[in-house]
């Protein structure tokens, strides 16, 4: 299938989840979340859920990553540019729902993608190689290209991966991606249940 086709499978397939089946699965992969090693970082990049778009629900990640007092990065998408700016968040950060249907801070201190640590990465489909499919404006390609060598990439999606899905070389593969029954670990080639 082509990326085309499998964005709309899996917008189609978000689409008929109830809000409370959302709810559940987006608790269940935060506490998969919990058995990666993964927590003795500093600074965990987060994405601020699109609720019309039913994506992974974050607040539980956001909740883990307070819990454990843990610096939390977010994002503001500037489409002039295509690119995102990268923000601290703290308890005064004020976020404003952009015209996407995107929470987004206002204001804020401004971190480098060198900086970030951990970068929890939105996605539609995914494959068993780490290999992602997004909304198609390649914002996360761009901003994972500029992490540091040293930056993990988690992916975390409702549903089983692809077998295959197409991909380019601007393509940035996940080290791992998180659903709610299992954890695919693409460097070691392992699988956590």
């Amino acid at each position: 299938m082509d990326k085309s086709t499998l964005r709309k499978k899996y917008k189609a397939l978000r689409e008929n989840l109830a809000d409370d089946s959302i709810e559940e699965l987006s608790l269940k992969i935060a506490n998969q979340a919990l058995k990666l090693g993964i927590w003795d970082k500093t600074y965990y990049h987060l994405f601020l859920s699109i609720t019309n778009k039913k994506e992974v629900d974050t607040t539980y990640l956001m909740h883990i990553l307070q819990g454990k007092d843990k610096s939390i990065v977010v994002s503001k998408v500037d489409f002039l540019s295509n690119e995102m700016k990268h923000f601290l968040l703290q308890e005064n950060t004020a976020l404003k729902v952009s015209k996407y249907g995107i929470p987004e801070p206002v204001s804020g201190i401004e971190i480098s993608p060198e900086t970030v640590d951990v970068v929890f990465v939105p996605l539609l489909v995914f494959d068993h190689s780490g290999n992602r499919i997004g909304y198609g404006k390649g914002f996360y390609d761009r901003f994972l290209q500029k992490c540091n060598s040293n930056a993990v990439f988690i992916g975390v999606s409702f549903f089983e991966p692809e077998v295959e899905i197409p991909h380019e070389p601007t393509d940035i593969p996940l080290h791992y991606c998180i659903t709610p029954e299992k954890t695919f670990d693409f460097r070691h080639n392992q699988l956590f249940l």
